[in-house]
């Protein structure tokens, strides 16, 4: 077989070509198929590529379904119910407006987190407290949640359901294609110019190289490529490589989502539109979430962050101890797993901002550095921003003018450097630095930040995870000797299983009690397969 690099590739002419189907993606493609449908905008909304045609706009998508995602997410959804102005949440499915929303403290049931002195203390603090009904089940429910965290008249919502929502609306309209299971391999250049996308090999072995059902990935031309694939996509990814990142611009925070779909057991008091957001436990960097859909069911899971010092970072088995935590556990016993999956997020903020266009290209979404880190939201802001890019596009479009740099930066950037996304932005900007000296000082931080509008924060120096993460033996001191330690390393080695397990439950973890319906082993959980449902 020939390499891939030396095969001829077909190719097909497009007028805009999109990467990845999210929210961002969503606003996007929402707002411009409104625009191709009014009978105004006809005449200089016509094909380039293809003259007497509408626009011809492609998108993307590399999951199999564009519905396929374990996302929930609780939203203000300001960006998208001004798309939808007359939006009924029931109109999506598994949406519902916030009803009621907690903020929990989580003391540690098990004697097993590593907790600082002064996270000792305010155990010490809360347990004092705990004549108060809001004190119980080794939990306190904060009194209030700060104005920035607050989601007064949002959304709960499964952004896999809504994806397939918007997507469903799109394609009735018959004005973009949208192309599920469809990978995006890498941007097409020409010098500086992004002149389009390559789509992925097929037929390739593990390594890449071609096996007897080698087909080569097609290249897509388009005067504008919209990139929205997300943090970690191929096409965003190769983008930063080639361009860099702007002077004093860095992606070093991230964290990783671990989510669950579950079935609440039946009897549940939790009602639809409740929003649970934890700290604490199940160690106090790991910040937990709980939303509830019509019907009985939950969207769950933890955030593991970057600035989370632990070289034993098994997220699926901190799951399972947030689960089980008693505050929690009194509303999940006897549910049901649906389904389960993990997402690397973008922590960096407007910090982490790349380059937003140049010649032929624009960037949306979370990896355009859209989330905000203060409130903890991404949703919204991915849909704005696509809805700002679409309006910048027409503008152009009906001006006759080129996708250049500078007309991209006056069209689009502008634009969302005046909307509420900027301003917010500004504000979330330094509000996590905290957490880089320490869990306590991060939480001040972030109450600095919030209530003096971003111009008060709390420093702390940004550095790469491997540059922070201690050894075992450093991380472990005063649970386990190296002795011990070497003797696991040992033992799971022989045995062909991970470490984590057992370092965890010989720092005092208790083992996870599996019931084959909510509590899964990984492995187990891999075999679900099938369809993700929310």
């Amino acid at each position: 077989m020939p390499e891939p690099t030396s095969v001829e590739r077909q190719s097909m002419e497009v007028d805009i070509v999109c990467v990845g189907f999210g929210p961002a993606i969503g606003g996007f493609l929402t707002t411009l198929s409104r625009a191709l449908q009014h009978p105004e905008a006809q005449p200089h909304l016509q094909s380039r590529v293809m003259p007497g045609m509408p626009l011809q706009v492609v998108c993307y998508e590399r999951a199999d379904d564009i519905g396929f995602g374990v996302s929930g997410a609780v939203t203000r959804a300001r960006g998208i119910r001004a798309s939808f102005p007359d939006l009924e949440p029931s109109e999506i499915p598994m949406a519902h407006e916030v009803t009621k929303e907690e903020l929990v403290y989580l003391k540690d049931p098990v004697g097993a987190s590593r907790r600082a002195k002064g996270v000792k203390l305010l155990d010490a603090v809360t347990r004092a407290l705990g004549f108060l009904p809001a004190s119980r089940d080794h939990a306190l429910e904060l009194p209030f949640i700060p104005e920035f965290m607050r989601k007064d008249g949002g959304l709960v919502l499964s952004i896999g359901q809504f994806n397939a929502w918007v997507g469903s609306l799109l394609m009735a309209s018959g004005l973009v294609q949208i192309w599920p299971s469809m990978p995006v391999s890498e941007p097409l250049f020409d010098g500086h110019r992004v002149v389009g996308v390559r789509l992925a090999d097929q037929g390739t072995d593990l390594q890449g190289d071609p096996t007897d059902a080698y087909m080569p990935g097609m290249d897509i031309h388009a005067a504008l490529t919209v990139v929205g694939d997300g943090p970690v996509g191929p096409v965003g990814r190769k983008l930063d490589e080639y361009f860099g990142l702007p002077e004093g611009h860095q992606q070093r925070e991230w964290a990783v989502g671990m989510k669950m779909v579950v079935d609440l057991p039946e009897g549940c008091s939790l009602e639809p539109g409740t929003v649970i957001h934890t700290l604490g436990y199940p160690e106090p960097e790991i910040f937990g979430f709980l939303y509830v859909y019509p019907g009985n069911v939950a969207s769950l899971g933890i955030f593991v962050p970057s600035w989370f010092d632990s070289p034993v970072r098994t997220s699926y088995r901190y799951l399972q101890h947030w689960m089980m935590h008693p505050y929690l556990w009194r509303h999940l016993r006897g549910g049901t797993l649906r389904s389960w999956g993990a997402k690397t997020l973008q922590e960096s903020g407007r910090r982490g901002e790349p380059y937003l266009v140049g010649d032929g290209y624009a960037r949306v979404g979370e990896g355009s550095g859209s989330t905000n880190v203060l409130s903890g939201s991404g949703v919204d802001e991915a849909w704005t921003t696509g809805v700002q890019l679409a309006e910048g596009v027409i503008e152009l479009l009906e001006a006759d003018e080129p996708f250049t740099r500078e007309n991209l930066e006056r069209a689009y950037v502008r634009r969302r450097r005046d909307s509420w996304l900027e301003q917010e932005s500004r504000v979330a900007e330094r509000a996590r630095d905290g957490f880089q000296k320490g869990f306590l000082r991060g939480l001040v931080g972030m109450g600095l930040s919030g209530i003096s509008k971003g111009r008060l924060n709390l420093s702390g120096p940004s550095r790469r995870p491997y540059e922070r993460v201690p050894s075992l033996e450093a991380y472990y001191r005063g649970k386990l000797t190296p002795d011990q330690i070497a003797q696991i390393r040992a033992e799971t080695t022989a045995a062909g299983t991970s470490m984590h397990d057992a370092l965890m439950e010989a720092a005092g973890w208790p083992a996870i009690p599996y019931d084959a319906k909510l509590l899964i082993s990984q492995q187990d959980a891999l075999l679900i397969g099938g369809k993700v449902q929310a």
